[in-house]
Order: structure tokens, then sequence, then C-alpha cells
């Protein structure tokens, strides 16, 4: 007889997440509550106990004059369309990470910045919070490292972009694991 797994809450959570990419509704996301789920997230493995990571929170109240600073990077013509996007979510959470000239240090402070996020937005996604990380071309571009006193040696991970919903995103499907395992057979 075939057992039915049980799953656990953290299992349920971690399928049940999604990226909430838009159709954020007016609910203020406040310091308060990021502080709170960041106090968790950091609980990441991380390397040497590096902790390489710091964040940026911009609210509802600073997010127009951010999202125009940022937007004022791009070419002229894509500057009132970036302007719009980074100013659909309710805030914002940037995560910095500190660069290493090593790149072994550098691939273990990425992983353990990426896990840290993971539980963010699974902490968040359990207190119905949307989350999603971009990376879009701004992440990368001097002038916004420079709005955001971004250091020489550190790396803007990505933009968080956070906010309540009411519609939940619909799920995608993953491949079956079974479809990408192998064992090693010497």
């Amino acid at each position: 007889m075939e057992q039915i797994k049980q799953q656990t809450n953290l299992a349920k959570i971690i399928r049940e997440r999604r990226a909430v990419k838009k159709g954020y509704n007016d609910k203020k996301v406040t310091e308060e509550l990021v502080l709170d789920l960041l106090n968790d997230a950091i609980w990441a493995p991380t390397h040497g106990m590096r902790q390489p990571w710091r964040f940026i929170f911009i609210d509802s109240e600073q997010k127009a004059d951010f999202a125009k600073k940022v937007a004022a990077t791009y070419p002229e013509e894509k500057q009132e369309n970036r302007e719009a996007f980074l100013n659909e979510p309710n805030a914002f959470l940037v995560v910095i990470m500190e660069e290493p000239e090593m790149q072994k240090q550098w691939d273990e402070n990425f992983g353990a910045t990426a896990a840290m996020i993971q539980n963010f937005w699974l902490l968040a996604w359990e207190k119905q919070l949307g989350v999603v990380w971009r990376t879009n071309p701004h992440v990368y571009e001097p002038k916004v490292k420079e709005i955001l006193h971004v250091g020489d040696n550190e790396k803007v991970v990505g933009f968080l972009h956070l906010g309540y919903f009411d519609e939940q995103p619909t799920t995608k499907e993953r491949i079956p694991v079974v479809e990408k395992f192998s064992r090693y057979n010497g």
C-alpha cells in the first residue's frame, strides 16, 4: 500500500509561494514588519559567519522620489515606463552584498545572500506580503549605486518589490525532479 506523504507547513509555504509582480493593493508595508522578517531571514547559512548583506528600505513616502531618480538613469525614451514600473510596488527592500576579491568567497557570499532572500520571501508569504526579486538593468547601473551609496566593494543583488495583494498569482508547474536527477555511476 502506497503511503501518502504528509506535507509540513514549511513544505506547503515553499510550494505556495509566488512572485507577486503586480496587482498590489494600497495596504502599507511597514518598516517594522520588514525588520521583523529580516530578523528571522538572516539566519540563513553564511560561510564563515560573514553575513555579507545589508539592506536599504524605501517605503511608500519615499517611493515616488526614488522611482524618479532611478528612472532618470535610463535613456530618455524609457524613463516614463521605468518610473511607472518602479511606482507599482508599495515599497522596496534593496539587498546589497559585500564583494570580496576571492571568487570562492564571492560565490559563498552570493549563495548566503540568495538563501537569506529566500528566507525573507517565505516569511513574507506567510504574512500575505507579496515579494518579487528583481534584477532589472538598473541594479547594475553605477548611477543607481551612487543614489544608494553602495560602496565599490559591494553589489546590488536585487530590488525586492514588496506589496500586499488581493489576487494570488497562478501556480506554474515545475519540471518533475526525477527528470533532473541522476546517480553517479563512477
